[in-house]
């Protein structure tokens, strides 16, 4: 049986997962509207892997005979000032994303709850990779800045992404 606690926790981090799939397909539409269909394609992919994350907690809870609790999802903006400015926002809120997920294994190790513990390992893992991800994205962009040729090519293979 899962505590109350973890219950809780788990629950709250089922809402920042959804919300980060909600941010990231504005961010798609976004990328869509001003013609970048590989950046577009990039993060629908993403937000596609952020409801997985959601239901990986889910179904967690749910096997663990918790109550999953679905509350509001906040309404992610839906405009940026250019593609730096929304990966710069990608790699913020998967930071942010991180430090939850940390706080979260703490709760988890705080009341001693080695299935979750163990559950929540693979959600450590895959931040790295998410954060790394955006920091590449940011990198590339930095050293193509203002080279519309480089920025279509970089479209072009962000849109060639496989799902991980």
């Amino acid at each position: 049986m899962i505590t109350k606690t973890l219950e809780s926790a788990l629950n709250l981090q089922i809402n920042k997962e959804l919300f980060s799939s909600y941010l990231y397909l504005s961010m798609a539409y976004w990328f869509d509207g001003i013609g970048l269909k590989g950046a577009s394609a990039w993060l629908k992919t993403q937000s596609e892997e952020e409801r997985e994350h959601a239901m990986k907690l889910v179904e967690h809870l749910a096997d663990r005979g918790g109550t999953v609790e679905f509350s509001a999802i906040e309404k992610p903006k839906n405009s940026w000032k250019d593609p730096m400015d929304a990966f710069q926002e990608v790699l913020k809120h998967e930071q942010f994303i991180t430090k939850s997920i940390h706080d979260l294994y703490a709760v988890a190790a705080q009341e001693n709850d080695l299935p979750a513990q163990i559950m929540l390992q693979w959600f450590v893992s895959e931040q790295v990779e998410e954060e790394r991800n955006a920091a590449d994205i940011i990198s590339n962009m930095t050293r193509i800045q203002n080279h519309e040729t480089a920025v279509l090519q970089l479209d072009h293979q962000m849109g060639k992404r496989a799902r991980s």
